[in-house]
């Protein structure tokens, strides 16, 4: 088995299980970043209220709403993302061998090679799987439809009958969101946002860079110190963290008008509600929203991207050096 068919195996395991906890923060971020109601805008929700909120008028299962897609789409992004990433990877590492070898360098690949490595890897990943984040916006951002007004004669019921919150829809499922993107925009309505995404490629680029290069100087502390050179799981945690945490703060923006475009489009009443594209979301969010319309739900987001980041980095790891450990072995002669 290949160094990176381990890598993408690894990383599609640690997404899958770092998804599956933080998706509900997932949800609720992606309605924070998709709010237009300036009505809404006036009373500001906590997270956790936000989730009690969903709970409460939705049920439990809105919190996991297109999670069937998300898993997919996951599995497929940390997948292709992990595997093409190593590729790169193994031929920058040859090229600065080849240059240490003409003295050029000391034969390590450098934070710029880092950064292209990952960007590369990235629009990969971005091309092939945005179709699946588009049917997850979808899902996560659709709401049951509020009961209607109805007359006073109506009202006049008896105490213990219950009211209920909102009315019962058909369950809004994979299918249903697949259907809605292809009746807005046909084939093409599966990679709206791709381009702020494509920019957003630079988030796991810095990610990446900024948790190598960590990784790299602990590394070679403990090889100064005489000590374990191993790395533990804990650490390779915080440094995930700490990685996310530094590329989240900068892109943010374009993850907010990548969820915008994504999600479904107002195409009668307010036009401030529907985007045509990347440069006229951008436009109108500063018109009608100010630069802070930029930032909804950037705590949410943190917590969420840190958490998950800091999971899928620990397992990943840890997958990595057990499958590593189980083909040694396999290897050794009896």
């Amino acid at each position: 088995m290949s160094d990176a068919l381990i890598n993408g195996l690894a990383g599609a395991g640690g997404g899958i299980i770092a998804q599956l906890l933080t998706y509900p923060l997932q949800t609720v971020n992606t309605r924070q970043q998709t709010e237009r109601d300036l009505k809404k805008e006036k009373r500001k929700l906590g997270t956790i209220e936000q989730m009690c909120q969903v709970v409460k008028q939705e049920g439990w299962g809105q919190l996991y709403g297109g999670l069937g897609p998300s898993l997919m789409g996951t599995a497929a992004s940390q997948g292709v993302y992990y595997y093409f990433y190593q590729i790169f990877r193994n031929k920058a590492e040859a090229t600065a061998l080849a240059h240490k070898k003409n003295g050029i360098g000391d034969g390590s690949v450098g934070m710029f090679s880092s950064l292209v490595v990952a960007a590369l890897a990235g629009c990969v990943n971005v091309l092939l799987t945005n179709p699946f984040w588009v049917v997850v916006t979808r899902m996560q951002t659709h709401t049951k439809t509020s009961k209607k007004s109805e007359p006073i004669h109506s009202k006049l019921i008896a105490q213990d009958e219950v009211i209920p919150a909102a009315i019962e829809p058909p369950p809004f499922g994979t299918g249903h969101a697949i259907q809605e993107v292809y009746g807005e925009g046909g084939v093409l309505g599966f990679w709206r946002g791709v381009i702020p995404t494509l920019i957003m490629v630079s988030n796991p680029s810095m990610q990446f860079m900024l948790y190598e290069t960590m990784l790299k100087k602990l590394k070679k502390r403990r090889a100064s110190s005489k000590k374990d050179n191993g790395v533990t799981a804990l650490e390779v945690f915080l440094l995930g963290a700490l990685a996310k945490l530094g590329a989240t703060v900068v892109t943010y923006p374009l993850l907010v008008v990548k969820a915008r475009l994504q999600a479904k489009q107002v195409t009668s009443g307010d036009k401030r509600h529907n985007y045509e594209g990347t440069s006229d979301a951008i436009l109108k969010m500063i018109q009608y929203e100010g630069f802070y319309g930029f930032y909804k739900g950037m705590s949410t987001k943190i917590v969420q991207s840190v958490l998950a980041a800091a999971v899928l980095f620990m397992i990943k790891e840890e997958l990595v050096k057990g499958a590593r450990s189980l083909l040694t072995s396999r290897s050794k002669p009896p």
